[in-house]
């Protein structure tokens, strides 16, 4: 059953490794620059509609790559927790989220998955395995439900081998992604639950579009490779502090200048690593 957001129709996606049910073909993009929400600047922050030019690296393609590549494109509806794919796996697709974000999680004995990195608006799932002819580097898992515009493996596949800038853009957000991985690995070496819980909060606020997501505790220790007791701890200093709200697996962001000064530089550090790589497009400023 198809939903509508934001003015476009999506379909939803099952919790398997595939994208089920119908979907829509990707509208040609505006000329109009799209308004990315993110950042500290903004008063408020909105849902974000399901336009394909908020991900940042469609919205960076030349008219005509951008056409090209949205010929065969869908506009999919994700669910929390739905596995894009798996560890080793091949890649049947690639995904470029705009309201959803994906967990990069990597096992080496199928327990426990830890995550190296998250993926949102301002990247793509899937793509650099591609170029490499390689499986999967880790499980795509979706932790942030949302849309997102999938291309099948093939077609995307063909586009690289015709149009190198498009496959200069993928290896740009391959690097950024790299360097997520590396700044994430020495934080949780380094720095405190505190200040690492801070981070992960900041990244996934850029990504959702808005400041009340959803996120259990149980979850959240998961991800960040911790016994829940310790997260519950970080979470409760951050509440306390004014910085955030939980309620019934909810997260609301009150204060986000507050988790800034309470995260380590290592924030800072992957969004600069970001911009570097993929600088911002033209009239835009961007937090992912």
């Amino acid at each position: 059953m198809n939903s509508l957001l934001g003015g476009v129709a999506v379909s939803a996606a099952g919790q398997t490794d595939r994208t089920a049910g119908d979907s829509t073909s990707v509208p040609r993009r505006s000329s109009r620059s799209p308004e990315i929400l993110a950042g500290s600047n903004l008063p408020e922050r909105r849902p974000q509609r399901a336009d394909p030019a908020t991900n940042g690296l469609l919205a960076r393609l030349e008219r005509e790559d951008y056409d090209l590549l949205m010929r065969g494109a869908k506009v999919v509806s994700l669910k929390f927790r739905a596995r894009l794919v798996r560890q080793d796996g091949n890649i049947d697709a690639v995904y470029f989220p705009l309201s959803c974000m994906v967990s990069l999680l990597v096992t080496t004995d199928g327990r426990p998955q830890v995550e190296m990195a998250t993926i949102g608006k301002e990247g793509v799932v899937g793509a650099s395995e591609l170029i490499q002819s390689q499986g999967a580097i880790g499980l795509s898992l979706v932790q942030l439900p949302g849309a997102a515009v999938r291309v099948d493996a093939g077609d995307f596949r063909n586009l690289l081998d015709s149009r190198p800038a498009v496959k200069k853009l993928i290896h740009q957000h391959f690097y950024a992604l790299m360097r997520q991985i590396l700044y994430g690995a020495a934080c949780n070496r380094i720095h405190s639950m505190e200040e690492r819980c801070a981070r992960w909060l900041l990244m996934t606020h850029d990504r959702a579009g808005q400041d009340t997501f959803p996120l259990t505790q149980d979850f959240l220790s998961h991800m960040l490779g911790v016994r829940r007791a310790t997260v519950n701890l970080a979470t409760g200093m951050l509440k306390k502090a004014g910085f955030i709200r939980y309620v019934r697996g909810k997260i609301t962001v009150i204060d986000r200048a507050g988790l800034v000064s309470t995260s380590c530089a290592c924030y800072k550090a992957i969004v600069r690593a970001y911009d570097s790589l993929l600088p911002p497009t033209q009239k835009r400023t961007t937090n992912f």
